[in-house]
């Protein structure tokens, strides 16, 4: 089986999340309802602004009628062309997807699970067929039906053009319409991938052919000039509509003609969302605080104290780690690098971390205890694993086992305190990460700490994030950290094991690799990775995940250092109550109220 990578995408986005956190751009807050902002000639008012303007100012919308959110748009928005590469907020590829260009399925984080929107139902056919069934109700914002036609338009610009879904087509033999309401995948035979194909379900934005088959022929179907088409007013199925922008914020506002009525059972309490754009995440934190934004998406240290400040703040979960983890950033072994490459060290290294301090100094305790595996501890994921199996070889933090193993395989100590091992000096190996996210830097200081504990050198290097991504794909590095396949999605955690293990397709050292970055290789590993995708009976599927933990377990290529969330959903309720929180019974996940399916979050907020 020939496999090849679908993560060069989620990579890219993954960056794009480090950097909301690593620091970031803002603005004056949000007027409050008794606040009208001064004149603004660089306003844009998406189609003429046909409702009059709220409080006598086209830029100001009443604060009761309106949903302030943060940390998903830094800069001034360029375009709102999901083709373009880099759109702004509400059109990023992921974490707000579903407000203005909705997706066919919406995952929801709480069970991994894929619920209807534009489509109504999904069924695999056979093993290389899938058969999607669309929502009869669903329209595009100017009143045109939604169909098979557009779907398949969607997915065969990815095809036709080096664009966000292009690398879907890996697994994609093709994509036609059986009737305006029903679309056929037919997968490639020789790469049926299933989990991926079902990520692109959940995660594709669908365009509007009728629309976009003009830009294209305006651009004589060249894409550097489509990707110039700034489409200030797109047309979308979502629940809400461009309003306006400049550059200091975005609001969209409701469609009351949308058609997910009939689905959902109503419209959206929030008539406007808007985003600021804040300077950095201090500035975003005040406001956030002050209850001038309602959801926020930024790391915020210590939130508990805002709440213990008396501000009406809540978290997904009342106590700690406060999220839902979505990602495992980790520490990756250079396995060509003498010392690094004995499977015994990077035990020992794992053992002497101190995770709870990495946990409570890095990321103010949002980090559960660590339970290393391939799979994060939530119900979408630990249930693939048998977790009595892997048990024997998970490692706890234990610096006295960690120097007796070292001691065990003959690397002593030097005069200086380093160990060597059959002549080779245990350090300095360099630990490396982008300069600026405070986060990986406080971890990598612990990590490097905790080594020497064990008579291990290990120095850290933070060097401009260009630099860390450059070394990070060509190998230049000893050890270095990143976050394997971040998110939830029907592909985990199938992708995070692919990511961190996986080696055919894999650049040699000093060229450009986009997964494997530590060039590990285990024959096994591989035909587990290929046949994974392949199976659908549950019992075989966790004998295999199961088999695959044990693997990485006794090879130790990486070492998680924490549980992160995939976004920081904090709500304050001084304007909007009613956000969802863990036992409350909604099964809405802390999607920030518009990624998947917690866009079900705007139909239960109310004042």
């Amino acid at each position: 089986m020939k496999l090849k990578t679908v993560l060069r995408p989620m990579f890219i986005l993954l960056l794009a999340a480090s950097f909301f956190v690593a620091g970031c751009q803002s603005v004056t807050p949000p007027p409050t309802a008794s606040e009208t902002p001064p004149p603004n000639e660089d306003v844009k008012t998406p189609g003429g602004s046909e409702e009059p303007a709220p409080q006598g100012d086209a830029k100001a919308t009443p604060r009761n009628e309106t949903l302030y959110v943060n940390g998903l748009q830094w800069g001034a928005p360029t375009n709102f062309n999901l083709l373009s590469g880099n759109p702004a907020f509400p059109i990023n590829y992921g974490n707000s997807r579903e407000l203005v260009y909705e997706t066919l399925f919406m995952v929801n984080q709480l069970t991994g699970e894929l619920e209807p929107l534009l489509g109504t139902k999904y069924e695999w056919t056979d093993d290389l067929n899938l058969r999607i069934e669309l929502n009869q109700d669903a329209k595009w914002s100017d009143g045109k039906p939604f169909t098979s036609d557009d779907v398949v338009y969607t997915y065969q610009l990815g095809k036709k053009y080096d664009i966000n879904w292009s690398s879907f087509w890996t697994y994609i033999e093709d994509v036609t319409a059986d009737g305006p309401q029903t679309v056929n995948i037919k997968l490639n035979q020789d790469n049926p991938n299933k989990l991926t194909v079902l990520d692109s379900i959940e995660v594709m934005p669908m365009l509007p052919k009728h629309v976009w088959e003009e830009v294209e022929k305006k651009a004589n179907n060249d894409l550097a000039t489509i990707r110039k088409e700034v489409n200030e007013d797109p047309i979308g199925t979502g629940p809400y509509k461009m309003y306006f922008y400049n550059d200091q914020k975005i609001t969209i506002i409701r469609d009351d003609n949308y058609w997910g009525q009939a689905l959902f059972g109503k419209l959206p309490a929030p008539k406007y969302i808007t985003h600021v754009i804040y300077k950095d995440n201090a500035a975003g934190d005040l406001a956030f605080k002050s209850g001038q934004v309602d959801v926020s998406q930024q790391f915020i240290p210590q939130v508990w104290k805002m709440w213990e400040g008396g501000a009406p703040v809540k978290t997904y979960i009342k106590e700690a780690p406060y999220y839902v983890p979505g990602s495992m950033p980790s520490i990756f072994f250079n396995m060509t690098k003498e010392g690094l490459d004995n499977a015994d060290v990077r035990r020992a290294i794992a053992m002497a971390i101190d995770y709870g301090k990495i946990s409570e100094l890095a990321i103010s305790g949002y980090s559960a205890p660590m339970e290393p595996s391939l799979t994060l501890n939530t119900e979408a994921e630990a249930k693939y694993v048998d977790q009595a199996a892997i048990k024997p070889l998970q490692w706890t933090t234990d610096v006295e086992a960690a120097n007796a193993l070292l001691d065990s395989i003959g690397a002593a100590k030097g005069k200086d305190g380093i160990r060597v091992l059959n002549g080779t000096r245990l350090g300095p190996f360099e630990i490396e990460c982008p300069y600026g996210w405070s986060d990986w830097n406080a971890a990598l200081e612990i990590v490097a700490q905790n080594a020497k504990a064990i008579g291990i050198e290990i120095r850290t290097k933070f060097p401009e994030a260009p630099v860390w991504t450059n070394d990070l794909q060509t190998g230049k590095f000893d050890i270095i950290m990143n976050t394997p396949a971040g998110g939830v999605s029907p592909s985990q955690p199938w992708n995070r094991a692919m990511t961190i293990m996986y080696s055919k397709g894999v650049a040699p050292m000093g060229e450009m690799a986009f997964y494997n970055w530590g060039r590990y290789k285990n024959d096994q590993a591989d035909a587990i990775i290929e046949k994974i995708p392949t199976i659908t009976d549950e019992a075989e599927l966790k004998a295999l995940y199961t088999e695959l933990t044990q693997i990485w377990l006794k090879d130790i290529p990486s070492i998680p250092l924490m549980y992160r969330p995939w976004v920081f959903d904090t709500v304050n309720e001084s304007v909007w109550k009613g956000f969802p929180t863990e036992g409350d019974g909604s099964n809405i996940p802390p999607q920030i109220s518009m990624d998947g399916a917690g866009i079900k979050s705007l139909y239960q907020i109310h004042n």
